[in-house]
């Protein structure tokens, strides 16, 4: 019997680090931060050590954009859904954290209990036949604690305090997203109702152009056709004014939505409000690494993969023995319910006291694969979510890269249109002086005036862009979430000291 199991021991050890290899090679890996510093000097980036600000929206200066916003905080309906998230979780939290305490109950109860007459127990003792019998046990003290040996509790704690720091992370995810689609809706509307305001002129323009080429033509000093081409721009300034009259309304709807108010608390709004081009955000030293901690979705995804982790330990703790203790102390007492006035006099009295004490040892032996089942269900989700963290990582680097060059383009295109505004506004100046010296045709001096108009209805679209970029930006830093975890994740769940015991069992068919 020795030289078989000497034999086949060699074999079983084999299989036991077959099974540990499998277990750790076939993990997802987090992913190392990815490099972007080409990307950066490539565009000139401004580099320091400064990151956005929590109320970042007030270094806009705009009251009206400082009031939208604190009303969507306070209102919005999703942020309360993800405050309720966060509540449960953290009630789970609590719920497993008892797992660590004993638990300790009181107890109380009373029966009452007729013997059959033609019963079992009357079989053996006709005279208790058909008595009737009342019955009271006080459990002062009943005691339960299952010792940790494995850590499983205490994996199930940490899970579950990953889960709610997890949703604390999308809390502060979805404020960010909440006040950055504000902020783009804001600039977007402020800039609508600028052009709507060039926009009327241009038709006053327009419509002045119309009034000379029809003068002229019942002067007989031009053809119809100019008058024709005349009514036809008139209706295309008039077609430019309704669109930007329509995007002012749909941003003021979304405003009133995304503040949690009806459409009636968007009218009005951006009409006569204003808002300052902050001076250029830097860009942290050490980027992307410190995303981690700055970007709360970076932060959510790294503390579900942890979580994970610690599910991977509480199942691998399910295939070993656990060992648990039971105490109950109290006072019992029965008697005839035709003396039951005696049953206070047995019941508070020593000879009334009983105790229970019940060590218990358990070891799963075979449960037909659910335990093997559910640790590589919680090892794809553990791989699941790391998975998930790498692309979430891998989406922060490029939407970083991504608003620093659309964040330098706008402000590129913007200052080439304020120069040709700029321009536009000279010549217009130039020909009204001609004009008023009769050395300028009244229709070139319409069309300058329209040519200036129309380049400041560029500049203005263009100025909400730019605006719209810099939030891009300051939304892509984390806009200035800093709880977010450490910088470097933790190591793999199948470096801890349960899997060569784990993969030992499986290989043995446990589980």
């Amino acid at each position: 019997m020795r030289r078989a199991l000497a034999a086949i021991a060699p074999s079983i050890l084999a299989f036991a680090v077959a099974g540990c290899a499998d277990g750790s090679e076939t993990h997802a890996q987090f992913m190392t931060p990815p490099a972007m510093e080409r990307t950066l000097d490539r565009v000139g980036a401004r580099v320091s050590g400064a990151w956005p600000i929590a109320d970042w929206w007030r270094q806009f200066r705009s009251t009206e954009l400082d009031g939208i916003i604190a009303t969507a905080l306070a209102e919005n309906q999703d942020l309360w859904r993800a405050h309720d998230r966060l509540h449960q979780a953290e009630a789970i939290t609590t719920i497993e954290g008892s797992r660590l305490l004993p638990f300790v109950t009181y107890d109380m109860g009373m029966s009452q209990h007729r013997v059959p007459t033609h019963g079992v127990e009357a079989s053996y003792n006709p005279k208790i036949a058909g008595q009737e019998k009342t019955k009271v046990n006080l459990n002062p003290l009943s005691f339960y604690y299952e010792f940790e040996f494995w850590g499983k509790n205490r994996a199930a704690l940490d899970a579950s305090i990953g889960e709610a720091e997890a949703e604390a992370a999308e809390l502060a995810e979805a404020q960010l997203v909440l006040t950055t689609a504000i902020a783009r809706a804001y600039f977007k509307g402020l800039a609508a109702a600028r052009q709507l305001e060039l926009a009327r002129e241009m038709t006053k323009v327009r419509r002045e152009m119309a009034r000379v080429a029809e003068t002229r033509f019942s002067s007989g000093l031009d053809i119809q056709d100019a008058t024709a081409s005349a009514r036809i721009d008139v209706e295309s300034a008039v077609k430019r004014e309704a669109g930007a009259e329509a995007l002012l309304l749909l941003q003021q709807d979304l405003l009133a939505r995304l503040s949690g108010q009806g459409p009636d608390a968007g009218r009005g709004l951006m009409v006569k409000g204003r808002a300052d081009l902050p001076a250029a955000p830097p860009l942290p030293k050490s980027l992307p690494v410190e995303l981690l901690v700055h970007r709360p979705d970076l932060a959510a995804a790294m503390h579900r993969a942890n979580a994970a982790a610690e599910r991977i330990h509480y199942a691998k703790a399910e295939f070993l023995p656990s060992i648990d203790l039971s105490i109950t102390t109290g006072l019992e007492a029965s008697q005839r319910s035709t003396q039951i006035g005696k049953l206070a006099t047995y019941l508070f009295r020593a000879s009334a006291f009983n105790s229970f004490v019940q060590p218990g040892f358990h070891l799963p032996l075979f449960e037909g694969g659910r335990l093997r089942g559910r640790l590589e269900a919680r090892r794809s989700e553990y791989d699941e979510a790391v998975d998930g963290y790498n692309e979430t990582l891998l989406r922060a680097a490029q939407q970083v890269a991504d608003s620093v060059i659309e964040a330098r383009q706008a402000g590129s295109v913007l200052g080439a249109q304020r120069r040709l505004a700029a321009e536009a506004r000279r010549k217009l100046d130039l020909a009204r002086s001609r004009w008023r010296s009769g050395l300028k045709d009244h229709r070139e001096m319409l069309a300058l005036e329209y040519d200036a108009f129309e380049a400041a209805y560029v500049q203005r679209a263009l100025e909400g862009d730019l605006l719209s970029a810099r939030v891009d930006l300051i939304q892509a830093l984390g806009g200035g979430y800093e709880l977010g975890p450490p910088a470097f994740p933790r190591p793999s769940p199948e470096d801890d000291g349960l899997s060569p015991y784990v993969n030992f069992i499986e290989t043995l068919g446990g589980g």
